[in-house]
């Protein structure tokens, strides 16, 4: 009978800790969702799938909203960060987000390809060496609503210069599921991190 009651305090702690642990990151992907872009050396779209090498509808909204930056002046010079998906595209996502960006007008000078990122935290760190090379010191990065809080958390552990993230609203996914991922993506990326730094020890 004691094991029992014990079982069912555990069960409580845990699904106590649970809600707790959505709630808190649904607040901070609510609180980056409010960022305002500012100024920067370069702008980092941050991938997502190609369909047929095409930017899927998805992935179009962040290089729609990255060429809308782009032509504003908030930078002047873009990162298109992803490697080769696993979906039967041919080119990377990055490729396929240069065709796409140039096909809307930006000159191929000012668009600088990051093609070998499998994860944000990879597609943050390895745009940062790409800034690096270009003696860029401050970053917009962009990407959607649900993905910017993590994607603050990241580029903030990177050690990127007061890092902007603005985002997009999207009109083609579904934030409902997207959002509820979002937080097993955190779960995630908190325990790759805590592992970064033990082993940095």
């Amino acid at each position: 009978m004691m094991m029992k009651k014990w079982s069912v305090k555990l069960l409580l702690v845990f699904l106590l800790s649970g809600l707790v642990w959505t709630f808190y990151t649904q607040w901070l992907i609510y609180s980056v969702e409010q960022q305002q872009p500012s100024k920067s050396d370069v702008g980092i779209v941050l991938g997502a799938s190609l369909w047929d090498n095409y930017p899927s509808p998805g992935l179009q909204e962040r290089l729609n909203k990255a060429y809308d930056l782009y032509m504003e002046g908030y930078f002047s010079d873009v990162i298109v960060s992803g490697g080769l998906d696993y979906n039967g595209s041919t080119i990377t996502e990055a490729e396929g987000m240069k065709r796409y960006l140039v096909s809307k007008g930006i000159p191929v000078e000012h668009i600088f390809i990051e093609d070998q990122a499998r994860s944000t935290y990879q597609n943050l760190l390895f745009s940062q060496a790409i800034m690096s090379e270009n003696d860029w010191e401050k970053a917009l990065i962009i990407t959607h609503e649900f993905h910017g809080a993590r994607s603050q958390d990241i580029a903030d552990f990177l050690d990127y210069r007061d890092p902007i993230v603005t985002t997009v609203k999207s009109e083609v996914l579904w934030m409902p599921w997207h959002k509820a991922r979002e937080t097993l993506a955190f779960t995630k990326w908190y325990l790759e991190k805590a592992l970064i730094q033990l082993q940095d020890l």
